[in-house]
Formats: C-alpha cells, structure tokens, sequence
C-alpha cells in the first residue's frame, strides 16, 4: 500500500520549495552528487512532480523533460519501500503519454534498474558514469 496521499505536478516555480529540500537530501548529502550537477537549467522547462504524504510532508519528486526523459527521482529516506517511486514514476509516464510522447527514457542508476524493470523499462546501452554513480539508460515505449 502506497503511503502516498496526493502527487502535484507543476512547474518549478510552482514546486521548487518541495522539490528542491529532497533533492539536495537524497543526491547531494546522501549520494555525494556535488549541488551545482544537481539544480541545473532544465529545471524551468520540465514538469515537475512531488509526492506528499496524508500529513502533507513533501516525500518524493521527479521530473519530465521536454524530449521525454524522466529525471531526478528521488524519495526520503523515511519514506522508502511506500510506494513513493512508483507513484511517482506512474505519473510522470501518464503524463508524458497524455502529452503524446510514444516513448520515455530515463538514466537509471544501475542499483535501481530492477525498480524500473518492474515498471516495464528496458535497458538500451551499457553502464556509464553520471556524477561518479554507475548509470544505464532505459526507455518505455507506449503500445
């Protein structure tokens, strides 16, 4: 069961101070991933998505590139093994296909490519280094 109570989505002026604080937790504190690869330009052109919980605490985010790529996912620590990813994950798909995108691709970090297996992505390509953490790339393609 998902402890997941409601996913928004929005610009990055309409989400950043929800986004910003797990992204800098998760990939900056816990990854190592220095701050200034972690904000970067494409955040003003991407749709946005965080998850919140039922005592509407912000607990994970993603984001939608224009091109189709899915990126910056990151959950809480807390919040882990929820459902969190998935939700959020499933959204940004939707959405994506709402917008008309036959297909999504995201960097996986190699460690987390079975939660995207289970989601229906594949592999394409081999390991490469993104921010000195293991990557694969994955695409979905819609039917």
């Amino acid at each position: 069961m998902s402890i997941v109570q409601e996913v928004r989505y929005g610009v990055w002026d309409q989400l950043r101070e929800h986004a910003t604080p797990i992204r800098l937790e998760v990939f900056v504190q816990e990854q190592n991933v220095p701050a200034e690869l972690e904000m970067d330009e494409m955040d003003a052109v991407c749709l946005h998505a965080v998850a919140f919980d039922a005592a509407g605490v912000a607990i994970g985010t993603g984001r939608l590139l224009p091109d189709g790529h899915i990126g910056r996912m990151a959950v809480r620590k807390s919040a882990r093994g929820g459902g969190v990813g998935g939700a959020l994950l499933q959204g940004l798909m939707a959405q994506a296909h709402a917008r008309g995108d036959h297909a999504v691709v995201l960097n996986a970090q190699t460690r987390a490519a079975p939660f995207y297996q289970n989601h229906g992505f594949v592999q394409r390509g081999g390991e490469f280094d993104e921010a000195g953490i293991p990557h694969i790339e994955m695409t979905y393609s819609f039917k």
